[in-house]
């Protein structure tokens, strides 16, 4: 079994006063976790993050980037600039960037190969809406993100790649998927990437469950096969809520 992966997504939240004392309060609530951790922080908030995070078991991580190394692209990131900042994760393709800011698998296919490119991990999120959940196209729909937007990856490369399944009904609404319900899309996932780079990359790959989890319903959904960690969004912003779930499961 491996260790998981927490991920917490801060969104756009945290001033930069707000992170040290977040950060400050989390990082000796978890310091001996065996378990990997990464907070991914507004723009602002890197450097104060990052001289927080040098010398803990944190990684710092960023929330969207660029598919350009440079270029007339106003109030855009690129790859390169993170790499330098000294971010090691960045998220791709979150359901609000796909929802609010025009995010396609085309550019998320660009976003992945840029972030590969410059040494980062990226996060690629996936998820269906409500209405294709009820319809019965969940399944069709994700294995179509996945063949997009990891067109002309490598399978080399899309072994350094995380996976988020998101159900996009899930996010922020309170609502979560049932442990069983997130077990078995996972899995499906999982599937997709073994037809797309065989079994021993889907083996490899981590595949995250974002969507509403939290300090109450942690256990359950980690404690499913397939889904080796968590996309957390709200309940990061609570150093205290945040550690139960980094704890909820570890592999001592």
């Amino acid at each position: 079994m491996k260790n998981k992966l927490i991920a917490g997504n801060w969104k756009m939240n945290n001033s930069v006063s707000e992170t040290k004392s977040l950060l400050t309060k989390l990082l000796p609530l978890i310091k001996d976790t065996p378990n990997s951790v990464v907070v991914c922080v507004p723009f602002t908030d890197i450097y104060a993050a990052g001289q927080l995070l040098k010398k803990s078991n944190v990684s710092l991580g960023a929330q969207n980037v660029h598919w350009k190394n440079s270029g007339a692209y106003t109030g855009e990131i690129s790859a390169n600039m993170l790499s330098e900042a000294e971010v090691t994760y960045v998220i791709v393709g979150h359901s609000e960037r796909r929802q609010y800011f025009n995010d396609t698998d085309e550019t998320v296919n660009g976003k992945l190969k840029a972030a590969l490119n410059a040494g980062l991990t990226p996060i690629m999120c996936i998820g269906e809406s409500l209405n294709q959940r009820e319809q019965g196209v969940t399944e069709a729909f994700l294995a179509t993100q996945l063949e997009q937007g990891l067109k002309e990856i490598t399978a080399e490369e899309a072994q350094k790649i995380v996976f988020a399944y998101e159900p996009i009904w899930a996010i922020g609404t309170g609502v979560t998927a049932s442990a069983k319900e997130a077990q078995d899309t996972i899995k499906f996932v999982r599937k997709q990437i073994a037809s797309l780079y065989g079994e021993d990359v889907a083996q490899k790959v981590y595949i995250l469950y974002g969507g509403s989890m939290n300090d109450a319903n942690a256990f359950s959904l980690l404690n499913m096969p397939d889904i080796d960690g968590g996309l957390i969004g709200g309940a990061s912003l609570s150093a205290e809520k945040f550690a139960a779930i980094i704890r909820a499961v570890e592999e001592k």
